[in-house]
């Protein structure tokens, strides 16, 4: 292992507050607790309509609300995606390097364009054909 990433994986990891934030935000958001309560909080808003007449401030208080909310879910979903996909690509990667006969020219295929990716992609698609070909063959 490279002496510069070493001290990273072997240190007490401290996140920055808004990583541990976004990841406490996305835990919570995620449970069924948090989506029955969301459903409660809408049947209260839907129920105390007539009480309000249904007037302009009780819809916009629905809209506002639910704005903002999504609005701010997007970069927590977001970081915590971005933050999933960096991890699983670099036990990836360790996997390719600890594999023997491995391919280590694909150990950073995220960093390619689309059309890149996806020749290679067809590539292997095609490999994958001529490995079931060559299994549906019966031995003469």
């Amino acid at each position: 292992m490279s002496r510069s990433i070493e001290h990273l994986i072997h240190r007490d990891n401290r996140a920055s507050f808004f990583t541990r934030m976004a990841q406490s935000v996305a835990s919570w958001t995620g449970k069924p607790a948090t989506f029955f309560a969301a459903v409660l909080l809408i049947a209260i808003w839907g129920v105390s309509g007539p009480i309000f007449g249904f007037n302009d401030t009780w819809q916009l208080v629905i809209n506002t609300s639910t704005t903002i909310i999504t609005f701010l879910m997007v970069f927590i979903i977001q970081n915590s995606q971005n933050r999933d996909t960096a991890a699983m690509q670099i036990k990836l990667d360790e996997l390719i390097i600890r594999l023997e006969g491995a391919r280590e020219e694909l150990l950073d295929l995220e960093e390619l364009d689309e059309k890149d990716l996806a020749t290679i992609r067809q590539d292997f698609c095609e490999r994958a054909s001529k490995a079931r070909n060559n299994g549906r063959r019966k031995p003469a």
